[in-house]
């Protein structure tokens, strides 16, 4: 049964991941491009999380949950403005200019950024090694962005896209840091309910002064659904209950296959060609992050098993 169990997880695992790839393709299809916008980047924003914060709350009052306690609050709240806002916003703003594909390389980094800002909050000590990882899969998408840049006449420089993709890490990184801080209390499934139940203040009220008064394509309600729905919520009960059940270590291994699915999701939904040199980009800093874990993880295997329980 134990087998059995370990074999559902990894699968719901590559399920949560395949959920949070297509996120890419499907925010570039609800916010259009700059030569044909759709809804605006503010609405898609507060609209996913209001969707998702009003399914949060029936989950919360059937499960009969329970408040988060004090000093639960300012780590719940650190993970709204990182992941129900920060994140999503800038990536909307972004997927406006550059494609998914281009995304896909640059948001390839969070599992690096994700590591750097424990070391940073939570004052972890890492190896040298991981460091040097981390800069290399950062040179490794300054580069990617140079060249991309260049290649669309922008000259050589960065794009102002690259640096809103490269802030939406960095927001991303602090919610997934803070959240874990209470997730061991709570419950991983429940601070993804709880993130989205906090913004509903906020998302429900600008979701609907900002409701669109222009006609918008269905393709972009799709996308706005499947943000709201799926990447939002059902994707972190996925990868959640993957964790749990396959086993943290191994399951999240899953994660570097997300820059490639972005990828190739990108060629159905949207029309975007295969590229090889951003296949190969993403290989590389795919690359950087399998070495950088690699050296995030303690020496003392006890410590570390203590860590992912």
């Amino acid at each position: 049964m134990k087998v059995k169990d370990e074999t559902l997880g990894m699968w719901l695992g590559v399920l949560g991941v395949a959920f949070f790839a297509i996120t890419l393709p499907m925010t570039r299809l609800a916010t259009g491009t700059q030569a044909a916008p759709q809804l605006s980047p503010w609405f898609l924003t507060l609209g996913r999380a209001a969707l998702a914060g009003v399914l949060s709350a029936i989950f919360l009052l059937a499960t009969r949950s329970p408040l988060p306690k004090r000093g639960q609050w300012k780590p719940l709240g650190m993970a709204v403005l990182g992941n129900a806002i920060g994140f999503p916003l800038l990536l909307a703003f972004a997927l406006r200019v550059v494609s998914a594909s281009h995304a896909a390389v640059i948001t390839a980094l969070l599992p690096l950024a994700t590591a750097a800002c424990a070391a940073w909050v939570l004052h972890q000590r890492a190896r040298l090694g991981f460091w040097l990882c981390a800069i290399a899969g950062s040179l490794l998408v300054v580069v990617f962005s140079l060249l991309r840049a260049e290649s669309h006449g922008a000259g050589f420089g960065f794009e102002w896209a690259d640096v809103l993709l490269v802030c939406a890490v960095f927001a991303a990184s602090l919610g997934y840091i803070y959240g874990a801080q209470v997730t061991p209390a709570l419950g991983a499934e429940r601070v993804i309910c709880w993130v989205c139940v906090l913004a509903l203040p906020i998302s429900l009220p600008g979701t609907l002064w900002l409701w669109p008064q222009q006609p918008v394509d269905t393709s972009a309600w799709v996308g706005f659904v499947y943000v709201g729905v799926f990447s939002m919520w059902v994707g972190f009960f996925a990868w959640y209950r993957g964790l749990a059940m396959g086993g943290a270590l191994r399951v999240s291994q899953t994660q570097l296959l997300q820059p490639f699915l972005s990828i190739l999701a990108a060629v159905p939904l949207l029309g975007e060609p295969l590229d090889i040199v951003t296949l190969g980009f993403a290989a590389a800093v795919v690359a950087t992050v399998v070495a950088g874990k690699k050296l995030s993880q303690p020496r003392n295997p006890a410590a570390l098993a203590t860590v992912t329980r």
